[in-house]
């Protein structure tokens, strides 16, 4: 994606025949918002003076401080490629600034940008590559969504066991046409299970590239008549989807995680970023598995990972080091899922590495066997710990992490909290239908 001026926008506008413009943001549970203009009112946009009603987002502000501007970035400026030749669409990706010209402290992205800036203090640069998994389901008559799926396709399958198959080439040459540059797609594990990799990038581009990624497979889903969702765990019995986040640390244009002298081809930078990962997960598990719905992906069996562990030879633990080295030598965590915030996520990411490499935080011993078949005693034995086993437990955990607190900021902190303890409270006053089958004719 290019650095554009403002006058290039205008240009390619004018050419392009684009008559709406989507000045896009992301609210801090992760849903991506927008403000249409016309075409008309572009000049205004660029130039830093549209305004919208904070107080109308959840967990932006109260009324009495409302207003907020729209301050777009223009290197995202996109043209969606699946719009009519007449009256196309494009978008610009927004920060958000209080009147007096100070960033909006509960805007995600400023506070992966504060993030970036911290590394960028050491000389960091920090690059994401995310492996984002989603279901693809039929709709019902009146448009729907349902979690129907008549194929039966697994992993790696091929058309035309994969229904999916026309979709998901679609979607990735729309992707294409937005400047991804996508590295793999395939069929995941699960029936309707679908993931699509694209190239590593800078932190905030991959964060970006991720709220685009979501809304390019839904809509491309919702043109074939079939419906996307990101949900963790939309079915009972069969894999949830992940996003399994790839981290690395340039510095001066090189790795600064990869040292073929060491057994395992890891830097002392590196094993001290996941001693901060390991060190912070329990704290950061509320963002990087943000629903209720995040934990039933986690339970043993269908390989989430929900031992705090990591390895460099098998898959099951929590963080994992993928056989590439050299140039390509990454930190993977697997436990995220897409429903995750990808601004908050990069950011207390980012942050409890670097607190690794700043304090020297040594990591446990690697696990090179298969977690999932330990004892209990084994476990203990081996000082392994679950990640939180509910919502509830990983927003106590956030709660006790000061430090990871401090990377979200009170503002982020505090609503954030708030409100995934309304979000468990709501859930905990539900009667499932695996209740009343399990207990209304026995009691």
């Amino acid at each position: 994606m290019g650095r554009y001026t403002k006058e290039d926008i205008i240009r390619m506008v004018e050419e392009e025949g684009v008559e709406f413009i989507r000045l896009q943001f992301t609210d801090m549970f992760g849903q991506l918002k927008n403000v249409a203009i016309t075409s008309s009112q572009l000049d205004k946009a660029l130039s830093n003076k549209c305004m919208f009603d904070g107080s109308s987002i959840d967990g932006f502000v109260r009324i009495e401080e409302s207003d907020m501007y729209l301050i777009p970035d223009y290197e995202t400026f996109e043209v969606f490629p699946w719009r009519p030749q007449q009256g196309k669409v494009a978008r610009v990706i927004c920060d958000i600034y209080r009147p007096n010209q100070e960033p909006f402290e509960g805007d995600p992205r400023y506070i992966l940008r504060r993030a970036i800036e911290d590394a960028a203090k050491d000389g960091y640069t920090f690059n994401v590559g995310p492996e984002c998994e989603f279901f693809l389901f039929h709709t019902d008559d009146d448009g729907q969504p349902t979690t129907i799926s008549h194929e039966r396709a697994g992993y790696f399958d091929l058309g035309p066991i994969d229904l999916g198959e026309n979709t998901r080439r679609d979607m990735v040459l729309s992707l294409e046409d937005m400047g991804f540059e996508i590295e793999a797609s395939h069929h995941e594990v699960a029936p309707a299970q679908h993931e699509i990799d694209f190239k590593y990038e800078e932190a905030m581009h991959a964060a970006d590239n991720i709220m685009t990624f979501k809304l390019t497979v839904k809509t491309i889903a919702k043109r074939h008549g079939m419906y996307a969702t990101f949900m963790p765990k939309p079915k009972y019995g069969i894999a949830g989807s992940g996003m399994h986040i790839n981290m690395s640390l340039f510095k001066d244009g090189k790795n600064i995680f990869e040292n073929q002298s060491d057994e395992l081809g890891l830097s002392k930078e590196a094993y001290y970023f996941i001693g901060g990962l390991i060190k912070h997960i329990k704290g950061m598990t509320a963002i990087t598995n943000p629903l209720v719905n995040s934990y039933k992906r986690l339970v043993p069996g269908f390989e989430a990972p929900n031992h705090i562990a990591w390895s460099s030879v098998n898959r099951s633990p929590l963080i994992r080091i993928p056989a590439s080295r050299g140039a390509s030598t990454r930190v993977e965590l697997r436990c995220p899922d897409p429903a995750a915030n990808p601004y908050l996520c990069l950011a207390v990411c980012l942050e409890a590495g670097l607190d690794g490499i700043r304090n020297k935080i040594e990591p446990p011993a690697p696990v090179n066997e298969n977690v999932y078949e330990m004892s209990d005693e084994e476990l203990e034995r081996r000082g392994i710990e679950y990640l939180p086993e509910n919502l509830l437990l990983a927003v106590r955990e956030l709660e006790k992490d000061e430090f990871i607190k401090g990377v979200l900021g009170s503002h982020i902190s505090q609503k954030y909290i708030t409100a995934k303890k309304t979000e468990w409270m709501e859930y905990r006053e539900q009667v499932t239908k695996w209740e009343v089958d399990e207990y209304l004719y026995k009691y």
